[in-house]
């Protein structure tokens, strides 16, 4: 390849979702000239605002709460200049729920005395064990999320790591590492009574990619509360895709460029570096400084970079990372509020379905096997409890998740033997719309007047979701798996380190990597201070 001439932008950014929009805003901020180039039709990658269903109904189609985004310490830097930008976030007291099907529910609160004492009503002590998991998170939060926000390859952990061990002592912070990689399954057998208590708690791991018996997902677990106790679960005023818009508009104010329809095809390597990038269309664009690519490790080895010269080792840990679980999602719009069995429940930003811990372990264990699952863990959003602009006055919105799925070609039944599936494990609409028929009827079985008030009805399997977002394989919504493997140290691979790559100038960026899933763009704020 000959030289590429003068720089479209110092930082050309593959993707525009959060990790790339947190990237790119970062960088501009501080003076650098950025490009992100997005080849779907609009920004955002997961997040998206839709009338799916019908005019005056909007729907977050893929993602739409964001605790880990306020919490992130980026936030405090491109919070106010989002708020100018027409960001605003809303929120309510009762973040999160579960009802079982018998209609027992029990509400969690951003205040720990209300939640110590909803957990006491369940079962004496259940509140103390509570309190006890939050003191020990405050305990360990300098170490936890000094890991979590940092990049892990660097003198900086090593200093991390020789402060605990001066202030806990070797034993203390081997202890401290032990009780870290405990499955949620332990700690919630081992702490609390009550299988409500136990029913609140367990489902939130799904939404890290985990299951409760994973190695390590009670500190995920007990981290996911935290955070929803101390910010409960805001949503965007008028729809996620607002804090896509927002930005937008802050990256063109400091004079950076959003491109749609800019499908990347390579990465462009020349002299052992990456220079720029070409689209599929043939045209080049160059980077000055740096090419960011929000993308899995198999998109970046196998298509990106197909014929650049790479390390093999590291072309090797991409080509064996493996995905998770898939999930669907089933938008209604409802012509009133549902009448939950407890009419509080009707303020509750998400609540859980389930029957409780082992409900949740024998549905993602049937996934797992390739089998759509009998009695799978509902999560129903209520955007109009915080947000009443996305209905028309006086109506309503569930948005529902199921987050034990098989991928798209990896079905391999029904673990009730009632929906036919394809010899080739592909998700089809007929199987789709089968399943979504079993999770409304399960709900109409709970909210004796949700039948008559539907008024529309949009699913989305996991085969549609790998169509929206090419980031979202088989329907994975997380980036890959995330047992310990694959995370940490090792997400996605140890080759070479943190988010470079084995070619120099490009960085990964995005849910496969460090550290993880989640709608905080920790790993694209991680790059951006490298860099910026």
């Amino acid at each position: 390849m000959g030289a590429l001439g003068a720089a479209d932008a110092d930082f050309v950014i593959i993707g525009s979702g959060i990790n790339a929009l947190v990237c790119g805003a970062t960088l501009a901020l501080r003076g650098h000239s950025v490009l992100l180039l997005e080849r779907e039709e609009r920004p955002g990658g997961c997040i998206r605002t839709e009338e799916l269903t019908l005019p005056g109904f909007l729907h977050d189609t893929l993602s739409t709460l964001y605790p880990l985004f306020l919490t992130a310490p980026h936030y405090a830097e491109l919070g106010p200049e989002l708020a100018r930008h027409g960001l605003v976030f809303r929120n309510c007291a009762t973040p999160t729920a579960v009802v079982q099907p018998d209609g027992a529910s029990l509400i969690f609160h951003t205040d720990r005395a209300a939640n110590m004492a909803a957990l006491n009503a369940c079962s004496p002590g259940d509140g103390e064990a509570y309190a006890r998991a939050m003191a020990e998170v405050e305990r360990m939060a300098p170490l936890v999320f000094g890991l979590l926000g940092g990049r892990l390859w660097s003198w900086q952990t090593i200093r991390l790591l020789l402060g605990e061990a001066r202030r806990q002592g070797i034993r203390g912070l081997a202890r401290t590492f032990g009780q870290m990689l405990r499955s949620s399954r332990a700690w919630l057998e081992q702490d609390f009574r009550a299988g409500l208590s136990r029913g609140l708690f367990a489902p939130w791991v799904l939404h890290v990619g985990l299951s409760p018996e994973s190695t390590a997902s009670a500190l995920m677990n007990r981290l996911v509360l935290f955070s929803l106790e101390a910010v409960g679960s805001p949503m965007v005023e008028g729809g996620s895709a607002r804090i896509v818009e927002a930005f937008a508009d802050l990256i063109v104010e400091k004079g950076g460029r959003i491109r749609t329809c800019a499908d990347v095809d390579r990465v462009l390597v020349e002299g052992g570096r990456a220079r720029g990038v070409r689209l599929g269309n043939g045209e080049v664009v160059r980077a000055g400084k740096a090419v960011i690519a929000s993308v899995t490790p198999t998109q970046l080895y196998q298509r990106l970079l197909a014929d650049a010269p790479v390390d093999e080792v590291a072309r090797n840990e991409a080509a064996a990372f493996r995905y998770g679980r898939g999930e669907m999602q089933i938008h209604l719009a409802l012509s009133e509020p549902p009448a939950w069995p407890d009419p509080a429940l009707r303020e509750v930003a998400m609540l859980h379905l389930t029957a409780g811990l082992d409900a949740v372990s024998r549905a993602v264990n049937e996934s797992e096997r390739g089998l759509l699952p009998a009695d799978a863990t509902i999560v129903v959003a209520q955007p109009v409890a915080v947000d009443p602009s996305r209905a028309p006055d006086g109506k309503w919105i569930f948005w529902i998740q199921l987050q034990e799925l098989p991928r798209d070609g990896c079905l391999a039944g029904d673990a009730l033997g009632e929906i036919a599936i394809p010899d080739d494990g592909r998700w089809t609409e007929a199987v789709r719309e089968a399943y979504a028929d079993r999770i409304v009827e399960r709900l109409c079985t709970l909210i004796p007047n949700l039948r008559d008030s539907i008024l529309a009805r949009h699913a989305i399997s996991p085969a549609d979701l790998q169509r929206m977002n090419i980031n979202l394989v088989g329907g994975d919504p997380y980036g890959g798996d995330c047992a310990l493997d694959q995370f940490m140290l090792w997400r996605p691979g140890a080759t070479p380190a943190n988010h470079a790559t084995s070619v120099a100038g490009l960085f990964q960026i995005g849910a496969s990597t460090h550290p993880g899933p989640g709608l905080g763009g920790m790993s694209g704020y991680m790059v951006a201070k490298l860099l910026g």
